[in-house]
Order: structure tokens, then sequence, then C-alpha cells
């Protein structure tokens, strides 16, 4: 298992003192004793939902993480959402983080190739 990765609790042996949690199809059991290796996830990044959707996004925007606050991330959090989408947090954060934006020129040479001669 890796940082990050996401499961499902399929089942609960309390008989056996086991717990057996699918990854994404393979199956991997927990002694009770190794419990404190897996926590609960209860919030997904922007940056790690991307190319996914869910009913329901709640979005927190503060000043703390101001970093952090700019249009792209806003919209592809709020693009996430099928259903509702909740923005809960200060108007100041949620002012700037549709202010601003990521101006930061890319240096691909993608245009140089597209103009050689195949």
């Amino acid at each position: 298992m890796f940082n990050g990765d996401l499961g499902n609790i399929l089942s609960i042996d309390t008989v056996e003192q086991e717990v057996t949690v699918d990854y994404g199809g393979r199956a991997v059991v927990y002694d009770y004793a190794d419990l404190n290796e897996i926590t609960l996830a209860f919030a997904v990044s922007v940056h790690k939902s991307q190319g996914s959707e869910y009913p329901v996004v709640i979005f927190p925007l503060y000043m703390q993480h101001y970093m952090m606050l700019s249009r792209n991330l806003f919209y592809t959090g709020l693009t996430r959402a099928r259903k509702l989408a909740i923005i809960i947090g200060d108007k100041k954060a949620i002012s700037l983080a549709v202010r601003t934006t990521d101006d930061q020129q890319r240096y691909t040479r993608l245009w140089q190739r597209l103009l050689q001669p195949i």
C-alpha cells in the first residue's frame, strides 16, 4: 500500500480480528493490531480529483492557504461536482480565488515542433 491509495472496507471479522480492504480489485487483510496503518479518508484534494466526478463537492476556501487560491484550481474543484457544489469560506478568499489567474508562461517549444515539416 502507498500513501494516497483509496480503498473500501469489504468485511470485518470480529472472530479472527481482521479487516479486509479492497484497493481497486486487490483485497488486503489487516489484523486488528495493524489498523493504525490505515486512516479514514474524508477529503480529496483538487489535484487528486482531476479527471474524476463526485455527486457532491464541499469546497473550503480560506486565506490560510492563499498561495493555492487561483481561478484555475477553483474552476477545477467546482467542475468535479455532478449535482451539488458547496463553497465554504471567507468572502475575501473566494474573491481572491476568482480574481487570481495563473499567468505563468510555459516554455514547451511546442509551437516550434508544430512548425517543423514532417
